[in-house]
């Protein structure tokens, strides 16, 4: 028996998730199981644990978590055999297949991605999904021609998970980095973490009807969408990429016109973090281990349990979470 936070469905088709006793046998199939240790949490978590599960969790009862890293206690594939320490993110693992918070999880050998060298399974989940997707997106700008000194590189959602794991790694790696965030409050966190100019949400988030504006930013790590990224495309240094990770701000880009991919030759790349090949997993998680500075990530970390989850999972629906979450699933 292992203990989970278990969701229900009740008869009004409502879920709720409660901290449940759970038989080994109940796990779904794998070719390798995990005793998890550390979770996190991200937006598509905060989505699973909703009361209609977001439109991700297909059937009930359900185990949410969309990343662990922990311990492998029996394998049926030759990669991975017990004792070894191993990541999960992606592959829709804690919305169609039970995920990690449990203190065990049972999934393809594919999915995993061996603990990278010099990582602990806590700084890992502190990385997560959300780290991943940073890293996957400056990897994505590098291959597009940023490199430090071409001027600001922008980053939207600065004092979220992305955005705050994407402000240490472009400051870590020589970049000027401008942070956008809606909350005054986060400047001192985000200046901690090596921005060197903070930019007011409101600055950007204003539709206008102008074909261009003034060329402002190198690179810019876009987690917000909406009428923010339609404003940063007319922003954009000629032959600038914008890596679009998210829609905070909803899934349309206001305001856009087709003028900055014409006549500034400005890309905008979309990151998928779910579906990553397992190559460019391995090559994302060995970037992080050397690029990511573990003192900035350790500031950026919120602990907790699998009790905290309900409320943290709706805190992040509503923009309140602040870094990254490490959820010790054993405490």
């Amino acid at each position: 028996m292992f203990k989970a936070l278990l969701l229900q469905q009740g008869e009004d088709g409502l879920a709720s998730p409660a901290i449940t006793e759970i038989d080994e046998g109940q796990l779904p199939e794998g070719d390798v199981t995990v005793a998890v240790e550390y979770s996190t949490v991200n937006y598509k978590d905060g989505l699973c644990l909703s009361p209609k599960g977001g439109g991700l969790v297909r059937n009930y009862p359900h185990v949410a978590g969309i990343d662990f890293a922990g311990t492998v206690e029996a394998s049926e594939d030759s990669r991975y055999a017990p004792g070894d320490k191993v990541v999960l993110t992606g592959w829709r693992v804690g919305e169609v297949h039970w995920g990690g918070y449990a203190q065990k999880a049972r999934v393809k050998a594919d999915w995993l991605v061996p603990l990278p060298e010099g990582l602990t399974t806590r700084q890992a989940m502190a990385v997560g999904t959300a780290g991943l997707t940073a890293m996957l997106a400056v990897m994505a700008l590098e291959d597009h021609g940023l490199v430090p000194g071409k001027g600001p590189v922008l980053v939207t959602g600065a004092a979220g998970g992305v955005g705050s794991v994407a402000t240490a790694i472009l400051a870590q790696l020589g970049h000027e980095v401008a942070a956008v965030t809606g909350r005054p409050e986060q400047a001192d966190y985000l200046r901690d973490l090596g921005a060197t100019e903070i930019v007011a949400r409101d600055e950007l988030t204003e539709v206008t009807r102008k074909p261009l504006e003034s060329e402002r930013w190198a690179g810019c790590v876009d987690a917000v969408a909406g009428a923010m990224l339609g404003r940063v495309l007319k922003q954009m240094n000629y032959g600038a990429s914008v890596a679009a990770i998210g829609l905070a701000g909803g899934a349309a880009i206001e305001g856009a016109l087709i003028t900055p991919f014409i006549l500034r030759g400005v890309n905008l790349l979309g990151i998928d973090s779910v579906m990553q090949p397992y190559d460019n997993r391995l090559r994302a998680w060995a970037r992080i281990a050397r690029d990511l500075p573990m003192d900035k990530l350790e500031a950026m970390v919120e602990p907790a349990t699998l009790a905290d989850l309900p409320r943290l999972g709706a805190d992040i629906l509503k923009g309140q979470v602040k870094g990254r979450v490490v959820v010790d699933v054993n405490a």
